[in-house]
């Protein structure tokens, strides 16, 4: 997934609206983002969201899915997990990523990594944190 599928996914879950309307100043090849990546919300105030990129946007999507953060250091260095509370037949999944070079980013990558699989699997199955279809 790219960042803007991963950006896609993980808004789904949230149940947050990407702003695709052509009509509401994005123009006619609005694709709901922004030229620097980012998701826009509401294109009349400027509203932005990218978890990949803010430390706020990505603590709320975190708080809102109910996701745990974990640090831990392996032999090839520290790591940061994001477990997700996801599914009743399979319990807990986790999402790691590298602590090497920048962990504020790796952090806020792991906890969209986790949203968006969460926002591309269905309400089905006992998927908890997936919004069901009347919540889209």
């Amino acid at each position: 997934m790219n960042d803007r599928e991963l950006l896609e996914a993980a808004a789904r879950a949230a149940g947050i609206v990407i702003d695709k309307s052509p009509f509401n100043g994005g123009g006619r090849e609005n694709t709901g983002f922004d030229v620097m990546g980012n998701a826009v919300l509401d294109w009349h105030n400027g509203t932005k969201w990218n978890p990949l990129t803010d430390d706020g946007d990505a603590l709320r999507l975190a708080v809102k899915l109910n996701l745990d953060i974990e640090f831990d250091t392996l032999p090839d260095g520290p790591i940061v997990g994001v477990v997700a509370p996801w599914n009743d037949n399979f319990g807990d999944y986790r999402w790691y990523e590298w602590l090497l070079k920048d962990a504020l980013s790796a952090t806020r990558r792991a906890i969209v990594r986790a949203a968006a699989e969460v926002g591309k699997t269905p309400n089905v199955g006992g998927n908890r944190l997936a919004p069901t279809q009347e919540q889209r």
